[in-house]
């Protein structure tokens, strides 16, 4: 009989931690949308290194999250939709870019805010962006105009 009551307390330990993993994990990976974000979207010609849960960052302090990023088929850009703190008033003429960490670091979306006496809304779109620069890209640069 003892030997029951011991597997059913156990039984329920680990479905206790399995249940509670997957509320930590589906509020991590942005399972759900938080009451207290808006949504919003940019357009980048090259998003490389940003994919769902990446941080959105604003004078590198997390205030937001990427939660979907999807390619335009008419335009060929990367749409990236984002959440950010409901509490921010940012202005709706901000710059987003694809920004780097360091040399070996990965990617994050960053928030220049603007000087617009209007404040991005729930759903808005940001138009002034700057995609990701490719490390490579621009040694390719550097080296092929010293020759000059």
């Amino acid at each position: 009989m003892s030997n029951s009551v011991t597997e059913t307390v156990v039984g329920a330990a680990v479905l206790s931690v399995a249940v509670g993993f997957l509320i930590y994990a589906s509020q991590f990976l942005g399972g759900s949308a938080s009451a207290d974000a808006i949504t919003a979207e940019a357009s980048f010609r090259s998003a490389n290194g940003i994919s769902v849960g990446t941080d959105v960052r604003m004078a590198g302090v997390k205030v937001g999250s990427v939660t979907d990023v999807e390619l335009d088929p008419v335009t060929f850009r990367a749409i990236t939709e984002f959440s950010i703190d409901r509490s921010l008033d940012i202005p709706d003429d901000s710059v987003v870019i694809v920004a780097s960490e360091g040399l070996l670091g990965g990617n994050f979306v960053e928030i220049l805010p603007g000087g617009s006496a209007f404040n991005i809304e729930d759903g808005g779109e940001f138009l002034d962006t700057q995609g990701s620069v490719s490390l490579i890209e621009l040694l390719l640069k550097f080296v092929g105009s010293s020759g000059e």
